[in-house]
Order: structure tokens, then C-alpha cells, then sequence
């Protein structure tokens, strides 16, 4: 019997997804004017923030699992900012009040500033809908 190889890994799925943020970061720095389509694609970042957070504990786990603990520490410490960075982006779309949204874009884009965006591989059709989704989620107050 062969070895079963994941060729959609944690690791594949958050580099992917640090791609997606890198494109709409660059999307979100050249539009004029912040409209319904930077909202969706804002939401769309705390999408994957979330996601790459939840693969984090995952990845960490199976270097556990080899004993490669100081690997598995360096994962998480790696993507520790991740969490808070979703919190704070889900606030201020929550909040309606995007006054901030500079600083949190300066803040992102070391994270993602070895990903190379020559060319724009991600759709529209990604983000459309990711904001009245993100409402849908608010809790009743």
C-alpha cells in the first residue's frame, strides 16, 4: 500500500490565502474611493485571516505530532497577529467607520510583502456578497 499524499495541505491553503490578501490589499490601495466593492473585499479579508487562523493550530499540530515542538512553536508565533488583525478589520466593518483602515493596511502589508503581485489571478466573483455575509454574523445588540 502507497502513502497518502494531502496536496491541499494547510500550508498550500495559507500560502493561497496570504496571496488573496496581498491582491486585495494592492486592489484596495489603488481605488479612489472607498465603496460597497471595498467593503466586500475588506470583509473578504477577515475571511481569511479567520481561515489562516483556524489551519494555524492544524499545522502546528502535525509538527507536534513528529516532534518537532519548536517548529510547531514557531508557526504559531509566526501568525500570532493574525487573529487580531481579523478582530480589529471585523470592528471596523461592524462599526461602519473605516477612518482607521490606513493604519490596519500598513499594519498587514509586511506580512505579505515577500508575495509578488505581478499579475491579478483573483476575481471578482471571490469577494461579492463577503460583506452583507459578514453583517449576517453581527451580533444583535
Amino acid at each position: 500500500m502507497s502513502r497518502v499524499i494531502n496536496t491541499d495541505s494547510t500550508g498550500k491553503q495559507r500560502n493561497q490565502l496570504l496571496r488573496t490578501i496581498a491582491e486585495l490589499l494592492r486592489h484596495l490601495s489603488q481605488k479612489p474611493t472607498f465603496d460597497n466593492t471595498s467593503r466586500d473585499m475588506l470583509a473578504l479579508l477577515v475571511y481569511c485571516l479567520r481561515e489562516i487562523d483556524s489551519g494555524i493550530d492544524e499545522s502546528a499540530k502535525a509538527w507536534e505530532k513528529r516532534d518537532y515542538w519548536m517548529k510547531a512553536e514557531d508557526l504559531r508565533r509566526r501568525y500570532m497577529w493574525v487573529n487580531d488583525m481579523a478582530d480589529q478589520l471585523q470592528q471596523m466593518c461592524f462599526q461602519d467607520e473605516y477612518t482607521g483602515l490606513p493604519n490596519l493596511m500598513m499594519k498587514l502589508l509586511p506580512h505579505v510583502a515577500d508575495i509578488k503581485v505581478t499579475k491579478f489571478t483573483r476575481t471578482e466573483a471571490l469577494w461579492e456578497g463577503a460583506y452583507d455575509r459578514l453583517l449576517r454574523e453581527k451580533p444583535a445588540s
